[in-house]
């Protein structure tokens, strides 16, 4: 299915784009800092504001359906990128990245996300388009995704593992200096030229992205098939995901069942992929080549609705339970503090079995 959009309104919607994100990095290289929660703040506005500015202008030259399969692609992807946030946590932590230039790494794994997600794109888009039955392998990844996402123990430590082999190999070809140099990826050693441990972050965050790009190009062409929506939707995605790392801080820690809405989502889409495939179902061996009329056909709009409240759901759950624990945490500290200060041991309540 093809936009039926001016080509000037998509070329020029691409070159625009691209100045804000150079326009980004040149502010990032050239005042590397630890930005402000109100600096933070701003620029998550800022981009979200363009993004819903950018699907009215969708509205208007292409109608309301176009308008909103980019709405629920980029809310998809968006719900992705801030779950890719988790593993960039940890990936700064694991190397102890000085905070001070962890914009810049975040910067460059964006970079390197954009153009990972290009390919991505343009292959899907071809193979899409000349293989109806790609949508039953989508859907079944989708599936299989969804499933290990909602169990514990799946997929950030499987990403982490799968850094961890990568930093050996490298580590075993190239010579890599126990300490930063600043943000630079060469330094010069007792007058040997070597990489610093930034290159190992970088090629880390790459294989992050990699892992990241496999499992949601496959969700947003459940949701469109018109690669403009599609690699837009992952552009605004991205743009404001640095940010959002810095606004978000300890909050990710909170987030503990955003995992939860993000496997429901991919599951949704999965099912959604699934049924289309069916509806225009050309495999010999299924129904006879013909296509399955009674699959029914999930419109975009569902979608969005899907992908908003499992989204909402999953965050309101995370921080209601998180406020429980805080509370819980509170009054056990406050007990201990009286009995201190009486110097009594605090009471405690025997487990409810403990006399069976």
């Amino acid at each position: 299915m093809d936009l039926q959009l001016p080509l000037w309104f998509e070329i020029g919607s691409l070159v625009v784009l691209t100045l804000i994100l150079i326009a980004d990095l040149l502010i990032i290289l050239k005042r590397p800092h630890i930005p402000s929660t109100r600096e933070s703040t701003l620029w998550v506005v800022f981009y979200v504001t363009l993004a819903l500015i950018f699907a009215v202008l969708m509205w208007v030259f292409a109608g309301g359906e176009y308008a909103g399969q980019f709405v629920a692609g980029w809310l998809t992807e968006y719900s992705l990128s801030i779950d890719n946030l988790f593993v960039f946590v940890l990936i700064m932590s694991q190397f102890s990245v000085p905070r001070r230039y962890q914009q810049e790494v975040l910067m460059v794994g964006i970079i390197i996300a954009l153009v990972l997600r290009g390919l991505f794109i343009l292959a899907g888009a071809a193979i899409i388009e000349q293989f109806s039955w790609v949508f039953y392998i989508f859907g079944a990844f989708l599936v299989w995704t969804a499933i290990r996402q909602a169990f514990p123990g799946g997929d950030h430590d499987d990403d982490v593992k799968q850094e961890n082999f990568v930093v050996r190999t490298l580590r075993r070809f190239i010579d890599i200096s126990d300490h930063y140099d600043g943000a630079k990826i060469r330094t010069v050693v007792g007058g040997k030229k070597m990489w610093t441990p930034m290159i190992i972050v970088f090629v880390s965050i790459g294989v992050t992205d990699l892992l990241f790009a496999i499992d949601s190009i496959p969700a947003i062409f459940g949701i469109t098939q018109s690669a403009f929506i599609v690699f837009t939707a992952n552009i605004f995605a991205l743009m404001g995901l640095r940010q959002l790392y810095f606004l978000l801080g300890d909050l990710l820690d909170r987030l503990r069942y955003l995992h939860y809405g993000i496997a429901f989502i991919l599951a949704f889409i999965g099912l959604k992929l699934v049924f289309h495939a069916m509806h225009v179902n050309e495999l010999p061996f299924i129904n006879g080549g013909e296509h399955i009329e009674w699959a029914p056909e999930i419109s975009t709009w569902m979608s969005l609705g899907v992908i908003v409240v499992a989204m909402t759901v999953a965050t309101v759950a995370s921080l209601v339970a998180s406020a429980r624990d805080k509370r819980a945490a509170g009054v056990t500290d406050a007990a201990a503090a009286v009995a201190d200060e009486k110097g009594t041991p605090p009471t405690v309540e025997p487990p409810a079995d403990a006399d069976r």
